[in-house]
Protein backbone atom coordinates (compact mmCIF):
# COMPACT_ATOMS: atom_id res chain seq x y z
CA UNK A 1 0.00 0.00 0.00
CA UNK A 2 3.10 2.25 0.60
CA UNK A 3 4.64 1.30 -2.45
CA UNK A 4 5.11 4.39 -4.67
CA UNK A 5 5.12 2.56 -7.64
CA UNK A 6 1.21 2.42 -7.21
CA UNK A 7 2.56 6.18 -7.26
CA UNK A 8 0.93 7.46 -10.21
CA UNK A 9 -1.14 9.90 -8.49
CA UNK A 10 0.71 13.34 -9.44
CA UNK A 11 -1.16 16.36 -9.58
CA UNK A 12 -0.13 20.09 -11.26
CA UNK A 13 -2.62 22.15 -12.70
CA UNK A 14 -1.99 25.00 -14.95
CA UNK A 15 0.34 25.64 -18.28
CA UNK A 16 3.99 26.53 -17.99
CA UNK A 17 7.28 25.10 -19.99
CA UNK A 18 8.88 23.59 -17.46
CA UNK A 19 8.38 20.97 -15.26
CA UNK A 20 9.46 20.14 -11.73
CA UNK A 21 11.95 17.10 -11.10
CA UNK A 22 11.68 14.69 -8.34
CA UNK A 23 14.94 13.23 -7.40
CA UNK A 24 16.26 10.76 -4.48
CA UNK A 25 18.21 11.62 -2.07
CA UNK A 26 21.63 11.30 -3.82
CA UNK A 27 19.91 14.38 -5.98
CA UNK A 28 19.73 11.94 -9.17
CA UNK A 29 16.57 12.60 -10.89
CA UNK A 30 13.90 9.91 -10.85
CA UNK A 31 11.24 11.45 -12.79
CA UNK A 32 9.25 14.71 -13.39
CA UNK A 33 5.98 16.77 -12.68
CA UNK A 34 5.12 18.83 -15.45
CA UNK A 35 2.82 21.68 -15.03
CA UNK A 36 0.04 20.03 -16.97
CA UNK A 37 -0.42 17.23 -14.27
CA UNK A 38 1.60 14.75 -16.23
CA UNK A 39 4.24 12.76 -14.25
CA UNK A 40 7.09 11.21 -16.41
CA UNK A 41 10.35 8.65 -15.21
CA UNK A 42 13.92 9.81 -15.45
CA UNK A 43 13.50 9.31 -19.74
CA UNK A 44 10.95 11.25 -20.11
CA UNK A 45 8.08 8.26 -20.50
CA UNK A 46 4.56 9.12 -19.65
CA UNK A 47 3.89 7.37 -15.92
CA UNK A 48 0.23 8.67 -15.22
CA UNK A 49 -1.46 12.12 -14.66
CA UNK A 50 -2.93 14.75 -12.05
CA UNK A 51 -5.90 15.80 -13.16
CA UNK A 52 -7.30 19.82 -11.70
CA UNK A 53 -10.25 17.49 -10.25
CA UNK A 54 -7.92 15.08 -8.17
CA UNK A 55 -8.18 12.21 -10.23
CA UNK A 56 -4.67 10.33 -10.53
CA UNK A 57 -4.69 8.07 -13.76
CA UNK A 58 -1.98 6.09 -14.94
CA UNK A 59 -0.41 6.25 -18.61
CA UNK A 60 -3.58 4.44 -19.70
CA UNK A 61 -5.62 7.06 -18.13
CA UNK A 62 -7.32 4.39 -16.15
CA UNK A 63 -8.27 6.10 -12.87
CA UNK A 64 -5.63 4.84 -10.22
CA UNK A 65 -7.40 6.97 -7.29
CA UNK A 66 -8.24 9.98 -6.14
CA UNK A 67 -6.76 13.01 -3.90
CA UNK A 68 -9.12 14.90 -2.16
CA UNK A 69 -9.39 18.66 -1.12
CA UNK A 70 -8.97 17.58 2.67
CA UNK A 71 -5.91 15.83 1.81
CA UNK A 72 -7.41 12.29 1.83
CA UNK A 73 -5.90 9.75 -0.49
CA UNK A 74 -8.02 7.29 -2.52
CA UNK A 75 -7.54 4.44 -4.55
CA UNK A 76 -9.85 3.87 -7.78
CA UNK A 77 -12.38 1.99 -5.61
CA UNK A 78 -12.26 4.97 -3.13
CA UNK A 79 -10.79 3.39 -0.07
CA UNK A 80 -8.87 5.40 2.05
CA UNK A 81 -4.81 5.10 1.37
CA UNK A 82 -3.42 7.81 3.55
CA UNK A 83 -3.76 11.64 4.11
CA UNK A 84 -1.80 14.62 3.09
CA UNK A 85 -2.05 17.29 6.49
CA UNK A 86 -1.24 20.82 5.00
CA UNK A 87 1.71 20.90 7.71
CA UNK A 88 3.12 18.18 5.31
CA UNK A 89 2.80 15.10 7.07
CA UNK A 90 1.93 11.92 5.28
CA UNK A 91 -0.20 9.00 6.93
CA UNK A 92 -1.49 5.89 5.93
CA UNK A 93 -5.29 4.98 6.11
CA UNK A 94 -5.11 3.93 10.33
CA UNK A 95 -3.06 7.73 10.58
CA UNK A 96 -0.14 6.32 11.20
CA UNK A 97 2.73 9.05 9.92
CA UNK A 98 4.80 7.25 6.75
CA UNK A 99 6.81 10.57 6.11
CA UNK A 100 6.90 14.17 5.63
CA UNK A 101 6.72 16.53 2.52
CA UNK A 102 8.69 20.04 3.77
CA UNK A 103 8.41 23.12 2.67
CA UNK A 104 11.86 23.30 0.85
CA UNK A 105 10.79 20.55 -1.04
CA UNK A 106 12.55 17.71 0.91
CA UNK A 107 10.85 14.20 1.47
CA UNK A 108 11.20 12.30 4.52
CA UNK A 109 10.27 8.89 6.16
CA UNK A 110 8.78 8.41 9.42
CA UNK A 111 11.91 8.12 10.68
CA UNK A 112 13.21 11.75 9.15
CA UNK A 113 15.50 10.16 7.03
CA UNK A 114 15.72 12.11 3.45
CA UNK A 115 14.43 10.04 0.77
CA UNK A 116 14.23 12.69 -2.01
CA UNK A 117 13.56 16.13 -2.74
CA UNK A 118 10.63 17.90 -4.81
CA UNK A 119 11.34 21.20 -4.48
CA UNK A 120 8.96 23.67 -6.15
CA UNK A 121 6.39 21.13 -6.39
CA UNK A 122 2.76 21.36 -4.70
CA UNK A 123 3.10 19.13 -1.85
CA UNK A 124 -0.10 17.13 -2.30
CA UNK A 125 1.63 16.05 -5.36
CA UNK A 126 4.66 15.40 -4.22
CA UNK A 127 3.15 13.36 -1.61
CA UNK A 128 0.76 11.66 -3.90
CA UNK A 129 3.88 11.14 -6.20
CA UNK A 130 5.04 9.31 -3.15
CA UNK A 131 2.08 7.07 -2.68
CA UNK A 132 1.95 6.28 -6.43
CA UNK A 133 5.02 6.54 -8.42
CA UNK A 134 8.54 7.36 -6.91
CA UNK A 135 9.39 6.25 -3.49
CA UNK A 136 8.73 3.68 -0.53
CA UNK A 137 7.80 5.15 2.67
CA UNK A 138 8.05 2.40 5.26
Amino acid sequence: MRLLSVFLFVFLLPFCVSAQKIQNSSYSTVGYINEDGKVQNQSYSTLGYFKPDGKVQNSSYSTLGYIKDDGKVQNSSYSTLGYIKDDGKVQDASYRTIGYIKDDGKIQDASYRTIGYAKGVNRKQAAAAVFFFFFRLN
